[in-house]
């Protein structure tokens, strides 16, 4: 640095005493500090080496206590606090800025660190904005009208050919009463469950807000902490129900502006008007309709709690039921659901001083409810249909139930006009001619049906038989019921053994599930009644008890010759024999017998009892339409399709959906072809000889299950597959325990089996469904398997045995003429048929499909390893049907 640029101050004056005055200092401060103290605070000297001079002693003590005493900094060697060049703090600013960030008082990572007053600056400038925001957002909303917001409109609904269905489901079922007609204990339950501080609150609940933000963060929906304030607003804003921020932010807005100018008891009225309680009903007037066929005013405190509980969704509240859009919405879990919340919503009213506690011990059970549907459009079989596709445009989020309540769609369907009403008809006719009530209370009461057809070569459902009247009967008979399928489910245990194989006996489990010998249809098994069932590896069979499984067939009777009684699977399918599929099932595995039928098209949680041995005999619960898909994918050699019930759906916008066909190559051509070859000698030559039709190729398999309590018939042409099932259950839902009644005697016939009653709708619908198309032939079957349990002596002719016991060493050598009583109630094989033919699979070839042999040993000879029944609520059943005795062997 130049040397004039280090040169010291001079004193003002010359001699002694200015120059003791310069280095006394002023005693008062005031006079200016010497150039020298104002230089870098990086050293403590000044230039030159002087020591630096303080404004009073005070100062200068201080300084002293910081260090001040120190050394100037000697040539070429850094003072303690020298800073190299480039480095340390920065220069002062020449002017004060407005934001000092980054500090320049402060050195290394501390300049980065916003002062106090920085961060409180902001803090107060952001919330200043906030405010702000929200002041001009509150200024510009405005209260909605809810007469100009509702503008219900309707869903027109299109046969498959374009025709219009009917146009419903938009219109509102409403009926706007006043406060004073709506019952102080519905506007007390609702207030206790959902906004306690209804009457002191602003109109929104900050908590609620804030969780309803952190469920976006999360990815989930904004529902959840709305005060009733903010519901009546979002039902009267129905052009926007969307779950996003810029809706709620509204909802919040409004809701305060809302429950600035309008009166409580104005909203709370509002908000009952106009609330969704579920089954169409928007308001409490229409519930209590709805629900209980009385007026708003005359609800009980219970009824009011019942239905405060339907607001938190009628899904999953109604009693009813809503399996058709959620499988876990089964009457029994709603009503459970229901109960508590009933309960729950009366223990807060007590709580809150709204009710006595002497009242509230008034209601401890759900209310009576019924379920009138007054829309005429939607009798008959219309109203299932239109269940049908609003459940599948649910459960398929293409739409939300919300959405559709508002209307406003195109739906176009896969039904086709005629065969409904031709499916109907058959139905009909069946039942006026062999079903009287009056004539046989005792097993002719509560008989239902159910059926469905879906097309093969594209998975569309085109007709449903859901029950007799729409308006009257609630539960769509052709989707889940409960009823167990019985023997239509053995396709399922031959399609498994022929895909993957059985097991070797001789290899360890591990490598017996790889290494695996495909079936033939050829292939033999013991057709023996009370068969010891075995595991694959030739080890006898036994549950957790110990207890050995003997299978019963139907009607107690062998099929083959003794010793080994052995029969080809072909002819095993046609006779319905149980014990040799029960057998083939447990030597391919239980496991890929499941996989085989989901495979095909049924659903995993229609699967009852996958464990037991009586799984490949048909305890689980499928339901007609998923029946029907299944057996579609053996008409479609092995491509399988799920069923559907809706082709597109627009609205004002344009087209909001169109269903894509998906097929999957569930099975191999020459597995699927292979079973349709032993289906089609099921009604060529055994028990489905009722449902052949004129000139046309049928494959099918009749059903009988446990008790005879249900009856199928599922069978297939190449171009249409149809589900017919028949059962009796009690169609009052006010019947506690309801249970599947047995069919004994139904119909004036001694039992009812999937050869009588259902076979002959198929037939009668079949034949007028199909009139006019060309008739179609199946593929040949190529070659399959290897014949396995092959004798080197050929079978002779099977005879039945009249009553065989246990092990008996010798059959019959030829068909009995008659044959003994059983214990049982199932009946008697017989020579001779009825009028239609419905009963000859009962004749000497031992084609039967009743109770008896399907039902397991309690509809035959009673079995010594009888035990209590497996329920088929391991399903998911929700009718709550039993299987009956496992241990005897449960029907199939």
């Amino acid at each position: 640095m130049s040397e004039h640029r280090r040169k010291p101050p001079q004193p003002q004056g010359g001699g002694r005493a200015a120059a003791r005055r310069g280095q006394s200092g002023s005693s008062s401060g005031r006079r200016a500090a010497p150039r020298g103290a104002t230089e870098s605070p990086s050293g403590a000297y000044g230039p030159g080496g002087e020591e630096r001079s303080y404004g009073g002693r005070a100062e200068a003590r201080r300084a002293a206590q910081r260090g001040g005493r120190r050394r100037a900094a000697e040539p070429g060697r850094a003072g303690r606090r020298a800073v190299p060049a480039g480095r340390g703090r920065a220069a002062a600013p020449g002017k004060k800025r407005l934001v000092d960030y980054p500090r320049f008082d402060r050195d290394g990572w501390r300049r980065w660190v916003p002062s106090w007053k920085l961060v409180s600056g902001l803090c107060i400038g952001f919330f200043g904005a906030m405010v702000a925001a929200a002041g001009l957002a509150y200024s510009m909303v405005e209260i909605p009208i809810v007469a100009k917001t509702a503008k219900a409109q309707n869903n027109v609904y299109y046969w498959a050919d374009g025709e219009q269905m009917v146009a419903t489901g938009g219109e509102r079922n409403r009926q706007i009463i006043n406060l004073s007609q709506i019952p102080k204990a519905m506007q007390n339950a609702v207030i206790s469950q959902e906004n306690k501080t209804f009457y002191k609150d602003s109109g929104v609940d900050p908590k609620g807000i804030a969780r309803a933000v952190f469920n976006m963060a999360r990815g989930g929906n904004t529902q959840g902490g709305s005060t009733i304030t903010q519901q009546y607003v979002k039902n009267a804003m129905l052009d926007d129900q969307s779950q996003t921020i810029s809706r709620k932010v509204k909802e919040i807005f409004v809701s305060i502006k809302v429950g600035a100018n309008k009166d409580k008891d104005e909203i709370l009225e509002g908000y009952l008007n106009t609330a969704y309680y579920g089954r169409g009903a928007y308001g409490i007037q229409a519930a209590a309709r709805a629900y209980f066929e009385k007026d708003a005013v005359d609800l009980n405190p219970g009824e009011c709690a019942f239905l405060a509980a339907m607001l938190k969704g009628a899904t999953y509240y109604d009693p009813l039921g809503s399996q058709s859009i959620d499988s876990a919405a089964t009457p029994k879990a709603n009503q459970k659901r229901a109960l508590l919340q009933m309960q729950d919503t009366l223990d807060k009213m007590v709580e809150y001083g709204h009710l006595s506690q002497a009242e509230r011990d008034k209601y401890k059970t759900l209310p009576k409810w019924q379920n009138p549907r007054t829309n005429t459009q939607l009798s008959g079989q219309i109203g299932y249909l239109v269940d049908l596709a609003k459940a599948s445009l649910i459960k398929n989020d293409v739409v939300t139930a919300t959405q559709l309540d508002q209307g406003g769609y195109s739906i176009y369907t896969t039904f086709d006009k005629k065969k409904v009403e031709e499916l109907e008809t058959a139905v009909t006719k069946v039942y006026k001619k062999n079903i009287d009530p009056k004539k046989r209370p005792d097993t002719d009461t509560h008989v239902q049906f159910g059926g469905a057809s879906v097309n093969p070569k594209t998975g569309a459902i085109e007709a449903i038989y859901g029950g007799a009247d729409a308006t009257k009967h609630f539960t769509n008979n052709a989707d889940v019921t409960g009823a167990q399928v019985g023997s239509t489910f053995k396709p399922f245990v031959l399609a498994a053994a022929m895909k993957w194989g059985v097991r070797d006996p001789d290899l360890g489990q591990v490598q017996a599930q790889d290494e695996r010998t495909v079936v033939s249809p050829d292939s033999l098994y013991s057709g023996k009644n009370k068969l010891k069932i075995k595991n694959y590896d030739g080890s006898v069979w036994q549950n957790e008890e110990g207890e050995e499984w003997l299978q019963v067939n139907d009607g107690g009777v062998s099929y083959g010759k003794a010793p080994d009684y052995k029969i080809d699977l072909r002819e095993a399918m046609r006779e319905s024999v149980n014990s040799s599929f029960v057998q083939l099932g447990m030597d391919v595995g239980l496991d890929k017998v499941k996989d085989a039928a989901i495979e095909a098209g049924l659903l995993k949680e229609s699967l009852a009892g996958t464990s037991f041995p009586s799984f490949s005999i048909g305890i689980s619960d499928p339901s007609a339409i998923r029946m029907a898909g299944s057996y579609g994918t053996f008409a479609s050699s092995g491509k399988q399709r799920s069923p559907f019930s809706v082709t597109k759906v627009t609205n004002k916008d344009g087209t909001v959906y169109t269903h894509e066909v998906e097929t999957k190559q569930a099975f191999t051509a020459k597995v699927a072809d292979n079973v349709t070859d032993v289906l089609k000698t099921v009604v060529e030559e055994g028990t489905g000889t009722n449902a052949k039709l004129t000139g046309r190729e049928v494959a099918g398999k009749t059903g009988t299950t446990d008790g005879n309590k249900s009856a199928w018939f599922v069978g297939y042409t190449p171009q249409l597959s149809t589900a017919i099932t028949m059962f009796r259950y009690p169609d009052d839902e006010s019947i506690k325990n309801r249970t599947f009644l047995e069919m004994y005697g139904t119909g004036d016939q001694e039992s009812i089996h999937g050869a009588s009653f259902p076979s002959e709708i198929f037939h009668d619908y079949m034949e007028e469904a199909l009139k006019g198309q060309p008739a179609e032939k199946f593929p040949t079957p190529q070659p399959i398997g290897e014949v396995l349990n092959d004798d080197p002596e050929p079978t002779p002719t099977p005879s039945i045995t009249e009553t065989e016991e246990e092990e008996s060493p010798t059959p019959s050598p030829s068909v009995t003429e008659t044959e003994e009583e059983q214990e049982s109630p199932s009946p008697s094989a017989s020579q001779s048929c009825g009028i239609l033919g419905w009963n000859c699979e009962n004749e000497s070839n031992g084609g039967s499909d009743n109770g008896g042999s399907e039902n397991g040993g309690s509809e035959g000879e009673e079995s010594p390893s009888s035990s209590p029944s497996q329920s088929s609520s391991e399903g998911g059943n929700p009718r709550g049907g039993a299987n009956g005795d496992i241990f005897g062997g449960p029907n199939g």
